[in-house]
């Protein structure tokens, strides 16, 4: 059947010369193709006879069922082209110069059923640029035909004879199939020029036509001339862009990090250009991040500060591989680290600043991504400090730049005003993302989110957090304070507070033995610090890592700075101070590393007794006893005078009202008097005479009757009573041993004038009595004075039963 049909291919065209006349030459021809060329408005079938449009299409039904016998299938380019302009040329000088190039195949002999036929004879022909074969390579590497066999039939079947339309195409696979492509608002059947050239089993092209071409109408539809065959797949070649496909962006290979940037940019400019909310995410951001996830990182980062849409589609891509978000989160910690803006040098050599919210901001939208939930179990516990150290910056420190982007951020994504509150709502998400609710809601009870954002009130909210995380986090509590102490370990004031605060909760989980000077270094320095919160948070450190006999001779080294924290205003730091020297001087081995300081702390230890906070005045006097048992070892005869000018101020404290210090007193009395080897005061100690006892010291201790006074005059201003009242009994007695001087009882006179009314009467009866009788040995000669009422033992003494209840530690 196809050997028939090429044959009256054949015979068709041997009509046609014979028609023109033997004298008819190549000249003649291309007259004949100026005089019948016709403008594109004009319709060349008008003048065609009846029995030539019979021929033609008996001719096309015949080629049409031999290319549905034989099974054609075209392929279809897959790159559409750059635009063409096709505009008929009327000069018949172009024409003459192109009529062997435009009305001949190149190669029909290769399709093996037919001779090339004749130039001159093949003006029924269509050639796009004249290069329309069979057995045609393909334009841009695509394959345009299955066979080369039909090459020759289907010109002869698409070629439009005398002008007919052309339109029609063969069925391929039994199906109508009509693929054109629009140039310049003309239609032609299956139609994908490839670069100009047509290269389709069915291609059609109005750019140059010989003269028995006849092009259809600009405004005429394809479908309008065929036999019922639709118009299927039509692209209009306005939607063609400079950019490559998604397609070519997906197979495009990477094989240096240098190339990063060079396949990013174009991702992100090509999601940029979707309109469409349903956009499919590109897959190939996620190979190129788990291969080269700092470059991935950098380059958007870089390039899209702000998150924009298509930023915010490839973050969320890349966090949906779990493995991808593994690589790129530490990546994303390195520049949340580095407050305000993290500098680096891209793979491709330039060198730029990217804000360190710009990753928290691409952090949050990862969070969003459950596929990403274990790559943030791993880095749970650095992802948590760099946020809290975030929150503390952007609550203390707003550079100018900062808060322009921000601004441009907030209004992108509608987020909060202020950047720490952002922060603060990506650690919630964070959290709920890992199934931590119990942790959020804790938090949250103690109003630790709100203590967040508040600059006086951030370092507690931090170790309120990292106390909460403990049951979650414990198992990296330890890489985590090796992490902390890296991030203190830095030159500069970043991140300090907050890190301190996280490290001081989770210090007893560090091995201190790998990192024993670092530790003792970081915190020696915010020991000295002029701010009283890091003091706080040192000591609490120091006193974490004073429980480890390993540490004390290093603490015993900063006793120099703890010295001088005894005299702070502050009680909680005193306590803390007090309970460091007491955990150092337990372990006997290492107390010999305060031997240069231990008689100083005895010293400065004597002030800390009158403490306004009683807890501090039980730890000093409790730490004093243990200081001197430490001394006596070395002989009593150095620190005697110590333990002399602490009798009067431990005299006075077993009169306290808080029966735990009073008993304290007692017993470091108790222990002084043995100490000193006076048996008579140890025995009124054991029988509960204070009174006597003070009597007996006095009369005594002839040489230091006068620095007994001096340190007793201050307790008549005490804000308790029963210290008041010991003070004014201990005047009466002073007085009486004393009287045998005038000038000596001037102090005690003074002191008494100067005590406001006592709301107590037996203390205002005693003060009373005391200052008449000293007034009168003022002004007349020396003589005995009665033994005063204050020797007298008081109803409710400090030495009864009822105050022992409260025993020592």
């Amino acid at each position: 059947m196809a050997g028939g049909c090429f044959g009256l291919c054949r015979l068709l065209q041997r009509k046609r010369k014979n028609r023109r006349g033997p004298g008819a030459g190549p000249a003649q021809e291309v007259e004949e193709e100026v005089q019948h060329f016709q403008p594109l408005q004009q319709d060349p079938g008008r003048d065609r006879p009846e029995e030539q449009d019979r021929a033609r299409g008996r001719l096309r039904r015949a080629v049409q069922r031999l290319l549905k016998f034989v099974g054609v299938r075209r392929r279809t380019a897959t790159t559409a082209p750059p635009e063409l302009t096709a505009q008929p040329d009327t000069s018949a000088a172009e024409l003459e110069a192109e009529a062997d190039v435009s009305t001949a195949p190149r190669d029909c002999a290769d399709s093996g059923d037919m001779e090339p036929m004749d130039c001159a004879a093949s003006g029924d022909m269509a050639l796009t640029d004249g290069t329309a074969t069979s057995d045609m390579a393909p334009t841009d590497g695509t394959e345009t035909t299955d066979m080369a066999a039909t090459n020759c039939a289907a010109n002869c079947d698409m070629a439009p004879l005398d002008g007919t339309d052309t339109s029609e195409t063969a069925p391929v696979n039994g199906r109508a199939t009509s693929d054109t492509a629009q140039i310049e608002g003309t239609e032609t059947s299956d139609m994908a020029p490839m670069d100009g050239t047509a290269t389709c089993d069915t291609v059609l092209a109005d750019t140059e036509t010989s003269s028995d071409r006849a092009p259809t109408d600009v405004g005429a539809k394809a479908d309008a001339a065929t036999e019922g065959i639709t118009n299927t797949d039509c692209m209009p070649m306005h939607s063609v862009t400079d950019a490559p496909s998604l397609d070519v962006l997906e197979q495009k290979t990477v094989s240096s990090a240098n190339e990063v940037p060079a396949s990013v940019s174009p991702i992100h400019q090509w999601l940029t250009c979707q309109e469409s909310a349903e956009v499919r995410p590109p897959v190939a951001i996620r190979r190129l991040a788990h291969v080269h996830p700092g470059h991935v990182v950098m380059t958007l980062l870089h390039c899209a500060p702000a998150c924009d849409r298509a930023a915010a589609i490839l973050w969320r891509t890349i966090a949906s591989s779990a493995t991808t978000a593994y690589k790129v989160l530490p990546m994303l910690l390195g520049v949340m680290e580095d407050w305000p803006l993290h500098s680096v040098s891209t793979s491709d050599g330039d060198h730029v600043d990217v804000f360190a919210l710009a990753a928290t901001l691409a952090l949050w939208l990862m969070v969003q991504e459950p596929q990403c939930q274990d790559a943030l179990l791993v880095h749970a516990p650095r992802l948590l400090v760099a946020l809290l150290c975030q929150v503390s910056m952007s609550t203390e420190q707003m550079p100018e730049e900062v808060s322009t982007f921000w601004r441009g951020c907030q209004e992108q994504h509608g987020l909060p005003t202020h950047p720490n509150s952002f922060v603060v709502q990506t650690i919630q998400a964070l959290l709920w993302r890992l199934q931590w609710d119990q942790e959020l809601v804790s938090v949250e009870r103690k109003r630790g989110w709100d203590a967040l954002l508040s600059a006086d009130t951030h370092h507690y909210a931090v170790g309120l957090l990292a106390r909460e995380m403990r049951r979650v986090l414990v198992p990296s509590y330890g890489p985590l304070a090796r992490h902390l102490l890296g991030l203190l370990s830095r030159e500069g004031p970043r991140w300090e507070l907050p890190a301190l605060a996280f490290l001081v909760e989770v210090l007893d989980y560090l091995d201190v033995s790998t990192c024993h000077d670092s530790v003792l270094q970081i915190l020696a320095r915010h020991l000295q610090s002029q701010c009283p919160e890091r003091r706080r948070l040192a000591l609490r450190g120091l006193l974490v890592l004073s429980v480890d006999p390993s540490m004390a001779k290093g603490i015993c080294s900063l006793s120099e700075h703890l010295l001088e924290l005894l005299c702070d205003g502050d009680g909680e730091l005193v306590t803390m101070t007090l309970s460091l020297f007491r955990n150092v001087l337990q372990d006997g081995e290492n107390s010999d590393g305060f031997s240069s300081t231990t008689s100083r702390l005895a010293e400065a230890l004597r002030p800390v007794f009158d403490n306004d906070n009683s807890h501090v005045q039980l730890l000093s006097i409790r730490l004093f006893r243990e200081v001197m048992d430490l001394l006596a070892e070395e002989g009593t005869e150095p620190w005697e005078m110590q333990v002399r000018q602490s009798l009067v101020p431990l005299f006075f404290r077993w009169h306290d009202e808080n029966q735990c210090v009073a008993q304290a007193a007692w017993e470091a009395l108790l222990w002084a008097t043995s100490f000193l080897q006076r048996k008579d005061l140890e025995q009124l100690l054991k029988t509960e005479q204070p009174f006597r006892f003070c009597d007996c010291l006095m009369e005594k201790d002839m040489s230091q009757r006068g620095e007994h006074l001096h340190q007793a005059l201050p307790y008549l201003q005490s804000p308790q009573e029963p210290l008041r009242e010991a003070a004014v009994r201990f005047m009466g007695v002073a007085g009486w041993h004393m009287r045998e001087q005038q000038q000596d009882l001037w102090p005690i006179l003074k002191a008494l004038t100067a005590m406001s009314d006592d709301d107590c009467p037996s203390v205002s009866n005693m003060r009373a009595a005391l200052m008449a009788t000293y007034s009168r040995a003022m002004r007349t000669p020396p003589a005995p004075l009665r033994r005063p009422m204050s020797l007298q033992q008081p109803r409710n003494s400090p030495g009864t039963t009822s105050q022992r209840s409260c025993s020592s530690s």
